[in-house]
């Protein structure tokens, strides 16, 4: 196991945060910028679009085969007397942001500051002259932001030993690489490190481990010592080229560009991600996210423990994209009201992605109460919330954006909690709800939640165990053909549900059979009821008309109904069984309430 500094759990909301990371981990949400040369291209050269299909526009040096001196000529493009970094700033703050990390030096090789050590700089080639890093660090400062560093150490066109891709085919040895090192990097990273007060990270990009690059273990090693001498408290990502499992004294990991978290984790972690598509300025984006999906990736990250790192791409005049500017001031809307829910909160033990309804996020406030938000990106048609698995009563339950927190009513069973919502959401975007208790709610695990429409999905997400060899298909044709599995050999899988109501309930299943009769048995067992369903043919369907479409058609199919008795826990074991000669497929079980 990595070793970290331990940090109680009622100060941060995961186990395994360094000293350095405890701010990070608190403020969840941050600004990116990209802004350099490039964005006086704004993602064209010559009349020519940027000659790749990511379009990411800071790339067009590379991709179009700029030669430098025509690169330097973009400095002309630049309204440098408009150019203001404060208004970055103020715009970071405006959306709920904490912290702001610049491309000080991107892959081009150019640097944002006044550098002694290399005259590829703004400084040089400014008019006025320029130090941006310098007036960016004032206006954090000034605004009570942290500031970031984006340095590219292992790319770099400008320097004639550095690293660009081509030299996979014309090669460079390690000495000559070195000297690229000890010559730029390591001098540009003491500029900043000394210049311009304290830095609150520097964030590498190397998207590879080390070990399958030029760069050598030792190097990486040279400039994290760097930084440990010359600003002991700045983190460090791990696109130095140190994973967080190899190098404890790496402070977090960078999930890929726009990558998502997926899983809880109990360490620091990041997702940089775009408003947009490109990372810098391109003047033909069309590809915005809306606010809705913004602040659902921010909570789905902040509910799994990690950060939330949003691109802005400003053009060379300074401003930022009005839809890039809209969408960070609706953002910073929304924290104001229900910024609790994201500061200093992070995973509940339940699995984010439990419920359909939306997130959860938890913390323990300074006051000794502990507060499970449930963030509301469906609200329900018969405003009744159910939230499944927690085994303890609230003490309260009421709408973050309620300023008088009038407490809403609701019903406990169990492991059931039912809400009785207003008509409407308070907030336009996601609603909030809050439910207060004394002390951590314990949970029931590997529970299948109640769908808020009523009844139960179970499938192979939700599963409690699966016996027999098998392997899960995943989608395809477009999601034409859904996920399944092919039923090759005996397969037992359980669920556990908690049944609020009692009652009849039916139990539908969905499966594929290209056979032209019965080629397996589908059995459901729920204590001494059975339900046994013989297979039947589902024929075919079509995908996508006039495109020669024909698929396996799968196909939802009555089982019959079992009585539950009583409200409490239940085991749900299905068992699978099919003709090794004529193989089906299979794909959920259903079951729902009898009105």
């Amino acid at each position: 196991m990595v070793l970290f500094f331990l940090i109680p759990l009622g100060v941060l909301a995961q186990k395994y945060t360094g000293k350095r990371a405890e701010w990070f981990v608190h403020d969840r949400f941050g600004m990116f910028i990209h802004w350099g040369l490039y964005s006086g291209a704004e993602g064209y050269w010559k009349g020519e679009k940027l000659r790749y299909g990511n379009d990411y526009a800071e790339w067009i040096q590379y991709r179009n085969r700029i030669a430098k001196e025509e690169y330097l000529k973009l400095t002309d493009r630049f309204d440098w007397d408009k150019i203001n970094p404060e208004e970055w700033v103020i715009l970071a703050k405006e959306a709920g942001m904490k912290y702001v990390t610049i491309t000080a030096k991107h892959h081009d090789g150019f640097a944002l500051w006044n550098s002694a050590s290399n005259d590829y700089n703004i400084y040089e080639h400014s008019k006025p002259k320029r130090d941006i890093i310098k007036e960016l660090s004032a206006a954090c400062k000034k605004h009570g932001l942290k500031m970031g560093l984006y340095y590219s150490h292992w790319v770099d066109w400008e320097h004639p030993d550095g690293w660009d891709h081509t030299k996979e085919i014309y090669g460079i040895d390690q000495e000559a690489y070195d000297g690229y090192w000890q010559e730029k990097v390591i001098p540009q990273m003491r500029e900043l490190l000394t210049q311009y007060e304290d830095i609150g990270m520097i964030w590498f990009d190397m998207w590879f481990h080390h070990s399958e690059t030029v760069v050598s273990k030792e190097q990486l090693v040279q400039i994290k010592e760097l930084i440990r001498e010359l600003q002991p408290d700045c983190l460090i990502n791990s696109r130095l080229g140190l994973s967080v499992e190899e190098d404890s004294d790496v402070d977090f990991r960078t999930l890929g560009d726009n990558q998502l978290g997926k899983n809880k984790l109990e360490y620091p972690w990041q997702t940089p991600a775009t408003v947009a598509h490109s990372w810098g300025f391109h003047a033909t984006e069309n590809q915005w996210k809306s606010t809705s999906t913004l602040l659902r990736s921010l909570i789905g990250n902040v509910g799994l423990n990690g950060n939330f790192m949003l691109n802005i791409g400003p053009r060379a005049n300074g401003e930022v994209p009005y839809e890039i500017e809209t969408r960070l001031k609706a953002m910073g809307d929304w924290l104001k009201t229900n910024g609790e829910a994201i500061y200093g909160s992070g995973a509940f033990d339940l699995p984010n992605d439990q419920h359909d309804w939306g997130l959860m996020t938890y913390k323990l406030t300074g006051e000794g109460t502990h507060k499970t938000f449930l963030h509301l990106f469906n609200w329900p048609l018969n405003k009744k919330l159910k939230v499944s698995g927690i085994v303890d009563q609230p003490r309260k339950i009421y709408l973050l954006a309620d300023k008088q927190k009038e407490p809403l009513n609701f019903d406990f069973n169990q492991a059931k909690i039912t809400i009785a919502l207003p008509d409407k959401p308070m907030n336009q975007y996601v609603a909030v709800v809050v439910m207060e208790f004394d002390d951590k709610p314990q949970i029931e695990r590997g529970l299948a939640a109640e769908l808020n429409a009523g009844g139960y999905s179970l499938d192979f997400n939700n599963t409690v165990s699966m016996n027999g060899e098998t392997k899960i298909i995943t989608p395809s044709r477009r999601g034409s053909i859904p996920r399944h599995i092919n039923v090759d050999q005996p397969l037992t899988m359980r669920w556990n549900i908690f049944i609020d109501k009692p009652g009849d309930y039916f139990f539908d299943t969905s499966y594929s059979n290209q056979a032209t009769g019965s080629n397996g048995q589908i059995m459901v067992t729920v204590g001494n009821d059975k339900l046994i369903h013989q297979t039947k043919p589902t024929g075919k369907t079509v995908g996508e008309a006039n495109n020669r479409w024909v698929i396996d058609n799968f196909a939802s199919n009555r089982m019959g109904h079992i009585n539950f008795g009583k409200s409490g826990f239940y085991d749900v074991e299905l068992k699978l069984m099919s003709d090794l000669e004529k193989k089906f497929k299979w794909q959920w079980l259903w079951l729902e309430p009898i009105n």
